[in-house]
């Protein structure tokens, strides 16, 4: 019985675990849930499940891998200007 993926279903597949990767690493202390790579894994991660919703959509799962992105983004903004001192903490 053979499986036969498309493109985004791979991409959804590396996307998958990228964000379990980084929650891993992070699990186990290797990431700092503030650093960059741990940022990049979870945008880079979700926006890759986000891809393979072309091939068929889930509303709530477009929802959660929406806001998962969101969040990074915001995450990674948060730490770039606590970095150039644009934002006292």
């Amino acid at each position: 019985m053979a499986i036969n993926l498309a493109w985004y279903d791979w991409v959804g597949i590396c996307g998958t675990l990228g964000v379990l990767l980084a929650f891993f690493l992070l699990q186990a202390g290797r990431l700092a849930g503030t650093g960059i790579v741990y940022q990049l894994l979870n945008l880079f991660g979700s926006g890759g499940v986000l891809v393979s919703l072309v091939g068929k959509f889930n509303v709530s799962v477009f929802v959660l891998e929406a806001a998962w992105v969101a969040i990074s983004a915001y995450g990674i903004l948060r730490m770039l200007r606590l970095k150039s001192g644009a934002v006292k903490t």
